[in-house]
């Protein structure tokens, strides 16, 4: 439902390209405009630069050499894994990518570690000093960045095109809204408030506000991805945990257990804890280990263990489609979605076509942030200059809904908390998101599509209030889209885990596309095509 917007905006700005999100993909999108020429604003829900799960660690990048064998090898790597969903002159793209563009940021004084032989190693990247970086390069590109300004709906122009967002400032609670030519969403996947490292900005707010003006989404089935970490701790780094051990309580060692087959280490917790020591690596490793992921070793330090040497409990955090591969689908190179004048980057937008339905931390999700968000920068700058003249003289109204209305219908008080505990109970539980059944992802969708219809008939009376109650329908909106997509794949591929489906079924190669509101929709999509961004924005449901 289109709607006319107040004017009791603190801020009123003009911009040719909007980048909503301040991680990778969003400050690549935002230099990549600017450097086409484009007026740029960036909005990010905390301090650009500092959140996100980017941000929070070291991250590994597939970064290849324009080497053929090793091109070959790196693109065949992870076929098999992704349930043969990837394309590869997609994998291709981005390999030339983000390879030019890892070596642009050692141009910029990345300081990028040499290996035993002296030679750049740029397969890494060292999150604070990344975005430290990536920070002071869109600030000296002339990038206007509102940080801590929560994007909150999306606006459209009168020939129902995205032209900008409205938000609000979570500091002072000044509403702000952008009127552009052109919109990015970059606003990373949703990891459900899960205390995932890094996650706690990522609640899925890029897709609500996508779905709300028309884009549709894809993958979404492959979101049930999860980290190891310490009991203890948020951190799912789980790079070192292939030199781990993994026990039961009494010391003996789980069968089939390994970072690689966490389907094993989730099924024992369901019954017992699980414990583990990172003992196979070598003691001439331990030093590099702990200089290449330092904030690995932090809550060990505090609690006085020595993971090498010493059994910690381990559990599993849901991570979602951050670690996952769906996102808002795109539908040619420019990363454009189904809606004109609406991109997508990062880990908002699906990354099936790299990865197919499997992908982790970093690597792929990290080379994808990079490429992804150059390509929709450039293609949005040039977007908007193809607007010409007449481009800043538009009408523009808010599409937002959930918890955005009023009304006498709309009377009942959200109780915010409880809904996002009530969809984390849908989620979290690895007998129902890890290992799906026909039943188990009925009963919760049920349990969800009721937790819609309580946030439709809700309203909120703060903007601090607003802004949580848009986090707990995002979440809501994202799990319906999973568990909806999920129940259409009668399969078990890539992450997906269908236990009354077992076995990969070549009769289901296809991706699956999902949208829609208060009534959800999935349909399948053959592999690889492409189609010309929509002129109108689809139908809401």
């Amino acid at each position: 439902m289109l709607k006319t917007l107040t004017t009791d905006f603190k801020l009123d700005l003009e911009s040719d390209v909007l980048v909503i999100g301040g991680g990778p993909a969003g400050t690549w999108a935002a230099w990549s405009a600017a450097s086409s020429g484009a007026r740029v604003i960036l909005v990010d829900k905390g301090y650009c630069g500092t959140t996100g799960c980017a941000a929070a660690s070291g991250n590994g990048v597939w970064y290849v050499p324009p080497d053929p064998e090793a091109r070959e090898t790196a693109k065949a790597s992870r076929e098999s894994l992704g349930g043969f969903l990837s394309d590869r002159n997609w994998m291709d793209r981005v390999l030339n990518q983000t390879y030019a563009n890892v070596n642009q940021l050692a141009d910029w004084g990345y300081p990028f570690p040499t290996d035993d032989e002296g030679k750049p190693y740029r397969r890494s990247l060292q999150g604070p000093e990344y975005m430290r970086l990536m920070r002071r390069q869109i600030q000296r590109a002339g990038v206007n960045i509102l940080d801590n300004s929560p994007a909150l709906e999306l606006l459209v122009d009168d020939d129902s095109a995205v032209a900008g967002a409205t938000g609000v400032n979570r500091q002072t609670g000044e509403k702000w809204l952008v009127r552009s030519q052109s919109t990015i969403i970059a606003t990373g996947g949703c990891a459900f408030l899960s205390k995932a490292l890094g996650c706690n900005v990522l609640t899925g707010d890029g897709y609500l506000m996508a779905a709300e003006a028309g884009a549709e989404m894809s993958g979404m089935e492959f979101s049930n991805a999860y980290g190891i970490s310490p009991a203890f701790s948020s951190v799912t780094k789980t790079l070192f945990y292939n030199w781990a051990t993994f026990t039961y309580e009494d010391g003996s060692v789980i069968p089939g257990a390994s970072s690689h087959r966490r389907s094993v280490i989730a099924q024992t917790l369901l019954q017992q804890p699980v414990y583990a020591i990172i003992d196979k690596a070598a003691e001439s490793m331990r030093a590099s280990m702990r200089l290449a992921q330092p904030n690995f070793f932090l809550p060990f330090d505090r609690a006085g263990i020595d993971p090498f040497t010493q059994r910690f409990p381990v559990t599993l955090r849901l991570e979602g489609t951050v670690r996952g591969t769906g996102g808002i689908r795109i539908v040619d190179e420019s990363c454009a979605s189904s809606v004109r004048g609406l991109y997508a980057a990062g880990d908002a937008a699906t990354r099936e076509l790299i990865c197919g339905g499997f992908t982790g931390g970093g690597s792929h999700n990290a080379a994808w942030a990079i490429s992804s968000g150059y390509w929709s920068g450039k293609s949005a700058a040039e977007y908007s200059r193809s607007l010409g003249e007449h481009k800043t003289q538009r009408l523009v109204l808010g599409v937002g809904e959930v918890v955005l209305e009023s009304g006498s219908d709309r009377s009942q008080s959200l109780a915010t908390d409880e809904i996002i505990q009530a969809v984390q109970a849908e989620v979290f539980p690895y007998e129902k998101n890890y290992f799906r059944t026909e039943q188990g992802l009925t009963e919760s969708l049920s349990k969800l599509n009721h937790l819609w219809q309580e946030l439709r008939s809700s309203q909120v009376t703060s903007e601090k209030e607003l802004i949580r109650a848009r986090e707990a329908a995002a979440m809501v909106a994202t799990a319906r889209w999973m568990y909806s997509s999920a129940i259409e794949r009668k399969e078990t591929r890539g992450m997906h885990k269908h236990q009354d489906y077992p076995e990969l079924d070549p009769n289901q190669q296809h991706h699956l596309i999902s949208g829609g509101l208060d009534r959800v929709w999935v349909k399948s999509q053959p592999l690889h095509s492409t189609e010309k961004p929509l002129s109108k924005v689809g139908a809401l449901v």
